[in-house]
């Protein structure tokens, strides 16, 4: 997920300098400012970022001082001289300070980019112009926008911000006025706003972990997006919204980042292993939900050093369960958290998701699981047989060979105890007419897919083509699922 947003950055840098050269761009920058900008952010990004990583002992994230040092290129204006070069620079470092010294346990409070351009904004030294919505820009602000929305399924999140935004617009007499009627400012609009609420808002280390936050956070957003509010001459510009909102994430979510200690590795099936940590702190979740696990190494592949994985183990149990498998050759994350010896620790944190048992325990529930996802189950049988409690529910578990299928004595002491029925389906496909005659009344069930995307889609279809409510059909996803 972080590299498709680096990506798309980069892509968008490159847009700016391609419509500033050509004469397209409304803002008359020169290309000798931009390129000095630019290059003044990313070395004061690192840099500190760096040196912060040092004094605080925790690991650097790849991506991390990239994706905020562009940010920042295309928000604030860049630099006609030496003093305002060295504020750019200024905004790098107050950005990487942000990440460590405002951030208790580990755990983000603002976005690092929107703060800085808040802390220039009022000390006078500047501020954002968000140059980045120019007219031209937004048929790609768009599409990057799209693309990352898409990837970390953050849909209602910037629904709801959209409509928020515009139902505050359409209320506000003076605004509809300048802008509904004026197609030169609402273009003047729509390009900030695009860029503030695909990039900006969903940025995962501020945003909540379930969706009915995401709403809220999003439409929280939308509306104080118009709101025209003054203090002395602090007006509320974009970069004070967001960071209202991150403290609005901050509150409602574990508001830490622990540190996993390693205490035992074991492969549990064929390319499976199952790590068990201790945290270094005490905190809830719910079973099926996700976090992300940040492992510093040397030398790290494009696919950067942070994960999403589910938690295997229960709330009930006192260490956390990862089960991960590994393919042939694996990542670097992969093939160095292989390496770890006991004792050594790994980063997790953003709590998050919505894939979790339904409060309504009468409902009959059908777990579908592909491979490694079956890990969420794992964690729901667990908690049902500690805590005694029966549910309706049928376990198919699709595998391509018997050696794959994991945690089998598990489900087994679950279907004496607590009446779990379990299916195993080894080297073969289920399909609409295997659902339809394994589950009686199966348009009644809610179910549970949680597998590789393409089986998770594929799962999907099937289920709404035999006349499954959509709403009856839930899946495992969490940023960057792959």
């Amino acid at each position: 997920m972080y590299r498709l947003v680096l990506y798309g950055l980069i892509a968008l840098t490159l847009v700016s300098f391609i419509l500033t050269m050509t004469g397209n761009l409304r803002y008359e920058w020169e290309i000798l400012a931009m390129i000095y900008s630019l290059a003044s952010l990313l070395l004061s990004s690192y840099v500190s970022n760096l040196v912060f990583s040092k004094v605080f002992k925790v690991p650097v994230n790849v991506e991390s001082f990239l994706i905020t040092a562009l940010i920042l290129f295309l928000i604030l204006s860049p630099a006609s001289s030496p003093k305002e070069l060295a504020i750019i620079a200024l905004a790098g470092a107050i950005a990487m300070a942000s990440k460590f010294l405002l951030a208790p346990s580990r755990k983000h409070i603002f976005n690092p980019a929107a703060f800085s351009a808040f802390v220039l904004y009022v000390t006078g030294l500047g501020g954002a112009v968000w140059w980045v919505g120019d007219p031209t820009m937004i048929p790609f602000i768009g599409i990057v926008g799209a693309l990352v929305i898409r990837k970390i399924r953050r849909f209602w999140m910037f629904a709801a911000f959209a409509c928020a935004w515009l139902v505050s617009v359409s209320l506000t007499g003076v605004h509809f006025g300048a802008i509904f009627l004026n197609p030169s400012a609402l273009l003047s609009a729509i390009g900030p706003t695009l860029f503030f609420g695909t990039i900006m808002l969903t940025e995962p280390m501020t945003t909540p972990g379930t969706r009915k936050l995401h709403i809220a956070y999003g439409a929280l957003a939308g509306v104080l997006l118009n709101v025209s509010f003054k203090i002395g001459p602090i007006v509320l510009i974009p970069e004070i919204v967001l960071m209202i909102s991150n403290v609005l994430s901050y509150v409602t979510s574990v508001r830490k980042k622990f540190s996993m200690s390693l205490v035992e590795r074991k492969e549990i099936s064929k390319n499976v292993h199952e790590f068990i940590f201790n945290p270094d702190g005490r905190f809830s979740f719910k079973s099926g939900q996700y976090l992300e696990w940040t492992l510093p190494h040397k030398r790290p592949d494009v696919r950067g050093n942070r994960r999403y994985f589910t938690i295997a183990s229960s709330p009930t149990e006192g260490t956390i369960k990862l089960g991960v498998k590994f393919n042939n050759p694996p990542s670097s994350f992969k093939k160095h958290l292989l390496e770890m010896e006991r004792g050594s620790s790994i980063f997790a944190g953003q709590l998050g998701g919505d894939f979790v048992l339904p409060r309504d325990k009468s409902k009959k529930l059908v777990f579908l699981a592909g491979g490694i996802g079956v890990t969420p189950f794992r964690s729901m049988v667990k908690y049902l047989l500690d805590k005694e409690e029966k549910r309706d529910i049928t376990l198919f578990y699709a595998a391509k060979s018997e050696e794959e299928v994991a945690y089998k004595e598990l489900f087994s002491e679950a279907k004496d105890k607590i009446g779990l029925k379990v299916r195993y389906i080894v080297g073969q496909v289920v399909t609409k007419e295997f659902i339809e005659r394994e589950v009686k009344d199966f348009k009644n069930h809610v179910y549970y897919i949680s597998g590789p995307e393409a089986m998770v889609t594929a799962f999907k279809k099937m289920l709404s083509a035999i006349g499954v409510p959509k709403l009856k059909i839930i899946t495992d996803y969490f940023p960057g699922f792959t």
